[in-house]
């Protein structure tokens, strides 16, 4: 099992940045890659991104491509995502994901951060 803890969620102006910490434990050692989702009121999930955890490759959806980094820090089993340009649209819970290298889902959540972009 893979436990994952979502950090820094908030209220920011549009224009403004927030970086959100996904901190995983247990057995991170299945992971094969981890991924943010978001989803708005009303609306459906939507890819953000997601990192490769050996390589490092990345990919990141259009809709944030140029303003959204995904990162991630091995010795603390901590992936990032850093929100720039941040607008009203961006508005959603953000939730981490992590795939095991044995599974073709991803099937571990994040409880989810709350990021709200005011205009």
């Amino acid at each position: 099992q893979v436990q994952l803890v979502e950090s820094g969620g908030g209220l920011v102006q549009a224009g403004g940045s927030l970086r959100l910490s996904c901190a995983a434990s247990g057995r991170t050692s299945s992971i094969a890659d981890m991924a943010w989702f978001r989803q708005a009121p009303g609306k459906e999930r939507e890819f953000v991104g997601n990192i490769n955890w050996s390589s490092g490759w990345r990919v990141t959806a259009d809709s944030v491509k140029g303003r959204f980094t995904i990162s991630r820090d091995d010795a603390k089993n901590t992936v990032y995502l850093q929100m720039n340009s941040l607008k009203p649209d961006d508005t959603a819970v953000y939730y981490c994901v992590a795939r095991s290298t044995s599974a073709s889902n991803y099937a571990y959540w994040g409880q989810g951060t709350q990021v709200t972009v005011s205009s």
